[in-house]
């Protein structure tokens, strides 16, 4: 059958419409903007709330772990202990921060200097941001579930204040292992569980692609964990998230450690005990 060219000219043309792009999930946005590579680290933090840091390196027993910055310093005047999980912004520097994924000599220079301010009664504040601990061959024959294990037992029974903020990623024993705190925080871009969305989708789905799908079924965002009681408190970020202002980001963490530092500087070293054991031990389904 042959087409007449004027008719066929002159026939209205219908348009396609552009396939629907569906946005991310909202717990997947969240985890983008906590890996976001401008967003501040540990040392940003630092920078912003203490004065006098003096840096302390080394476990005592194999070497210095670069991935934990751990130290004494002074918050508004009140001296404190700050120990930090400490990311790379460029190539070189996240190589040496190893991505900021922990080594057992890293966990064991962290409880060093927790050990070193429960001596001289000073509170410990922890800054946790990692994708996990690291899975190497050389930290597993050095004892890395033992160094983990070994820092959640020493924290519950610290005889002085612990803060812990989740600032970016707080991935799994990685960041358990300086998370154990009278209070959790996370600023509200943060992200905290007990697997990467990657690795849950490897294992669930077999396919690390779900990864978005991973994030919504962990209920890894700010917002889910303190509706399940995990955290105490959420830091709220500037628009558009940390990595857009940093100062102001760090005004409204100072505001938080101000108040919490107050509270728990009232209670005696027992009480301090008492309350983050009664916290860990009432999270969880137990079944008989």
């Amino acid at each position: 059958m042959e087409v007449d060219p004027e008719q066929s000219a002159s026939a209205p043309v219908t348009a396609v419409p552009a396939p629907a792009v569906s946005e991310p999930h909202p717990a997947w946005q969240r985890v983008l903007l906590a890996r976001h590579p401008k967003r501040p680290h540990s040392l940003d933090y630092i920078e912003r709330l203490f004065t006098d840091f003096q840096e302390i390196h080394g476990d005592r027993a194999f070497g210095d772990d670069s991935a934990i910055v751990a130290g004494l310093a002074h918050f508004e005047d009140r001296p404190v202990a700050v120990v930090a999980e400490q990311k790379g912004r460029d190539t070189k520097q996240k190589l040496i921060r190893n991505f900021g994924m922990p080594k057992p000599e890293g966990y064991r220079k962290a409880l060093r200097v927790m050990q070193l301010a429960a001596k001289f009664r000073r509170p410990v504040i922890t800054l946790l941001d990692t994708p996990g601990a690291y899975p190497g061959i050389d930290a597993e024959e050095r004892g890395q579930a033992e160094a983990i294990a070994r820092n959640l037992r020493e924290m519950s029974r610290l005889p002085v204040p612990v803060i812990s903020v989740c600032i970016g990623e707080g991935g799994s024993g990685g960041a358990l292992a300086l998370g154990v705190g009278n209070v959790v925080l996370m600023m509200e871009n943060a992200v905290y569980s007990v697997i990467s969305p990657e690795s849950c989708a490897a294992i669930i789905y077999r396919d690390s692609g779900k990864a978005e799908q991973a994030a919504a079924a962990l209920r890894l965002t700010a917002e889910d964990l303190e509706s399940y009681g995990l955290i105490d408190g959420i830091v709220p970020e500037p628009a558009g998230g940390a990595q857009e202002n940093p100062e102001g980001a760090a005004d409204n963490l100072r505001g938080f450690l101000r108040r919490y530092l107050d509270e728990l500087s009232a209670l005696s070293a027992d009480r301090l005990v008492e309350h983050r054991y009664a916290k860990f031990r009432k999270m969880g389904n137990f079944f008989a």
